[in-house]
């Protein structure tokens, strides 16, 4: 079955796409919705030359989506109705337990006439980041809205970091969005993106990691 996949660059969907994949699912495109003036992401405020570098490490094509938050779902439409034209009978997300969201998600699909597949949803959150790590993933916080993790920007998702995460009471998944990832390495890639760190920047209240993808 081929499928698009809902992309933001972190580690859900990456891992969402791995699993879908493993279960026989062929997801051909990546659909990354970005802001309004073309530069970032919408969800994650990525570069948008980081999402293109992943994407051609994964040799699968990527459809960026400039869209604003009130815009956001038509024009999400309008990608899956263009990328139906390949044939694309399934939608992959990397939602775990946010009910709402699988709501809007469902809705959507079934709107369009695709089929959801949420190959994490309801993973203990625990078990979501040991399968990231045992299955050979590497990522890193990128931004994150509290001011306490400010200092974990730029750091590797690893047992350190998790248990870090718990001892501030975060969720390690940060599933309410209370950080965001890039992943950079993992068996979903060609090669590994070498990434070069630069430094924190604060705007709109979120704190985010500037970087680069060298090479």
């Amino acid at each position: 079955m081929k499928a698009f996949c809902s992309w933001s660059g972190g580690k859900d969907s990456a891992l969402a796409f791995f699993f879908a994949k493993r279960q026989g699912i062929d997801p051909i495109f990546l659909l990354n919705m970005i802001e309004e003036t073309g530069k970032y992401t919408r969800s994650h405020r990525l570069p948008k030359e980081v999402i293109l570098r992943q994407a051609s490490e994964m040799e699968v094509k990527i459809i960026q989506v400039p869209t604003s938050w009130e815009r956001y779902e038509e024009n999400f439409k309008e990608a899956i109705n263009q990328m139906k034209g390949s044939g694309i009978e399934a939608g992959v997300f990397g939602d775990i337990d946010l009910e709402e969201h699988r709501v809007w998600v469902e809705r959507v699909c079934k709107e369009l006439g695709v089929v959801p597949i949420l190959p994490l949803w309801k993973m203990e959150r625990p078990k979501v980041i040991e399968a990231f790590l045992n299955e050979g993933f590497k990522g890193f916080m990128c931004s994150t809205k509290f001011d306490q993790l400010a200092d974990f920007l730029g750091k590797d998702i690893d047992i350190d970091f998790v248990q870090e995460m718990e001892k501030r009471s975060v969720d390690p998944c940060g599933e309410n969005g209370e950080f965001h990832t890039f992943v950079y390495e993992g068996p979903i890639f060609k090669n590994p993106l070498r990434v070069m760190r630069k430094g924190i920047v604060k705007k709109d209240g979120i704190y985010s990691l500037t970087f680069e993808v060298e090479g």
